[in-house]
């Protein structure tokens, strides 16, 4: 179902104050509402989440934990971090949460740092098949402070093989073991993961940035029962502010806590822990399981019919919000498919393809059913998608005035004047 927001403009006090911020504001506002929003990490939040985002909690310096900060006049702050962090809890069934992460790359960073030492070395998916950049790029602090290795995915399926993943674990003897990835469409297997970690005593650490909020809403397997760490973003499939947390047991709750606070941040976002109290409390409301359920539907559906018009679909299909494909076979590459999606009113990301030459494009349907759409959309975006890949600059105008008159019938912040 969609989440009705009000228009959400400039407010009068910057439109006075900073009139060049304002349009940027407001432009912004108009390209969401204009185009068809399919990047896989992103969603559109409600009015209360942007609320709290907006409130004078965003004046209070708050480092340290409830109760325990090392700056006075933090009551009321505390009694929202409490919030967010029950909610968190209960939502995902976890011993301990701490909701302070500024993205998930920082959460993850606090993981590490809260098992691990320099120099140790880590098991997770390679950035070929979809690991993330915090999974052992060399660009990151993940590949220069730990010794990567990368498991891939079958060459013939696109699936993880358990058995590959084990042969690894049993060859290098990780100290840790991440499950998880930015483009993989398929479900993780969390109890393989972790009888392979328990037979390498490794530790399981699980990034859920993706699935977290199908999580929430019941429509993907939870990585809690089964992970030492858990790692997630508070957007996405969620819904929330951008952000992060984490989730473990009470055993590893003082490490946690310890290391993102005061090893990796220092003060905590209180506007942004509050507005993640929000979203919590609104995935565990019944609308939302519905919602978590719809886009893995739209997700299927828009898969199907983007393979009936040529594409190659990873895995030939999807468990959840996110697909991958290969627009090859249309004649084009992945950063030439964004770029002619782009004209044409489109929006989404490049990504890589195993054991392909270029990229392949990634795409999500968490944003679209937000605002309402269901399969009989996803039908009419893939005619749409594939239109313009196909066609030039003419064909990418004609779909671009399709998309503003298909969005404008599903519009996230109301009607725009």
């Amino acid at each position: 179902m969609p989440v009705v927001i009000a228009p959400h403009t400039a407010p009068d006090a910057l439109l006075r104050q900073d009139p060049e911020m304002a349009e940027v504001i407001l432009g912004e506002t108009r390209r969401q509402a204009d185009s068809l929003q399919l990047i896989a990490a992103e969603n559109f939040t409600s009015p209360a989440v942007l609320a709290a985002l907006g409130s004078p909690l965003a004046n209070k310096y708050a480092e340290g934990y409830p109760g325990h900060r090392h700056h006075g006049g933090c009551e009321l702050v505390d009694a929202a971090e409490r919030i967010a962090i029950a909610r968190a809890k209960a939502l995902f069934g976890a011993g301990h949460a701490n909701v302070q992460s500024h993205s998930g790359s920082s959460a993850v960073l606090a993981a590490y740092a809260a098992l691990l030492r320099p120099g140790d070395t880590v098991l997770a998916m390679g950035l070929p098949y979809g690991g993330h950049l915090t999974h052992g790029a060399p660009v990151n602090f993940s590949g220069r402070w730990f010794d990567f290795v990368g498991y891939g995915v079958d060459e013939t399926t696109g699936f993880i093989d358990p058995s590959r993943v084990r042969a690894l674990a049993r060859e290098h003897r990780p100290k840790a073991i991440v499950c998880g990835s930015i483009s993989y469409p398929r479900h993780i297997d969390y109890a393989a993961f972790r009888q392979i970690a328990d037979d390498v005593g490794a530790y399981l650490i699980a990034d859920a940035a993706h699935p977290i909020g199908l999580v929430a809403g019941g429509a993907a397997p939870s990585p809690v029962p089964y992970a030492d760490v858990v790692c997630a973003t508070t957007h996405k499939v969620l819904r929330g502010p951008r952000g992060g947390m984490i989730l473990c047991g009470e055993e590893l709750a003082e490490r946690v806590d310890r290391a993102v606070f005061p090893f990796t941040q220092g003060g905590a976002q209180m506007h942004t822990i509050a507005a993640k109290a929000v979203a919590f409390g609104e995935a565990a409301a019944p609308a939302f399981t519905a919602y978590a359920h719809q886009v893995v539907a739209n997700a299927r559906a828009l898969a199907k019919a983007l393979a009936a018009e040529g594409l190659r679909i990873t895995t030939d299909g999807t468990d959840t919000h996110l697909i991958t494909a290969d627009p090859a076979p249309l004649g084009v590459d992945g950063r030439t498919a964004r770029g002619r999606l782009a004209a044409a009113g489109v929006v989404l990301d490049t990504c890589a393809l195993p054991y392909a030459e270029g990229r392949g494009i990634r795409l999500g349907t968490a944003a679209v059913t937000t605002q309402g759409m269901s399969e009989a959309e996803m039908a009419r975006i893939a005619l749409l998608f594939t239109s313009a890949l196909r066609g030039g600059a003419e064909t990418a105008r004609r779909v671009r005035a399709e998309v503003r008159e298909l969005v404008g019938g599903f519009p996230p912040y109301g009607k725009l004047s």
